[in-house]
């Protein structure tokens, strides 16, 4: 069982983890799977990244006229295995999450585990965070399919 506050979800991947990892830490991959309207009802504003340890990052959507800011810090990046960052919007910081993307290659692909580590306060607002991570799991797994490139390149 979780801990209150804590996310995890888990999807397999029918292409190779390098492919898999590589589309968290590209700004035209991003905007094809965890924001724009490929994804939810919303524009994409910006899309900045430092795909490195100690590296920033921000993504900025406009929904429904209303301005949204997700930022946060790579803690840990050890490709194409484990991603660690920390994770909050404009409205929420200093107070951030800690989200933890493992992914393990395995026959015909790969399989992420993605743990989404927030404050005991945020307990309430764990399914939401889950149904939205498996959502953009589902739409990374669509965008990887419908495209033959064999490895993507961060930016």
């Amino acid at each position: 069982m979780n801990q209150p506050g804590t996310a995890v979800v888990s999807h397999r991947f029918t292409v190779a983890a390098e492919r898999v990892f590589d589309a968290w830490l590209d700004p035209v991959w991003i905007s094809r799977w965890m924001f724009g309207p490929g994804v939810r009802d919303e524009k994409i504003v910006r899309l900045s990244i430092e795909p490195r340890a100690g590296g920033k990052f921000s993504f900025v959507v406009n929904r429904q006229n209303v301005e949204i800011a997700h930022a946060g810090e790579y803690l840990e990046i050890d490709r194409p295995r484990l991603l660690v960052f920390t994770w909050a919007t404009r409205d929420s910081l200093p107070n951030t999450s800690r989200v933890i993307v493992e992914i393990l290659p395995c026959d015909g692909g790969c399989e992420l585990t993605l743990t989404h580590v927030m404050g005991a306060d945020w307990a309430a607002f764990v399914e939401k965070a889950a149904g939205s991570w498996r959502m953009m799991l589902e739409a990374l797994a669509d965008a990887l399919a419908a495209t033959n490139i064999s490895t993507l390149n961060p930016s």
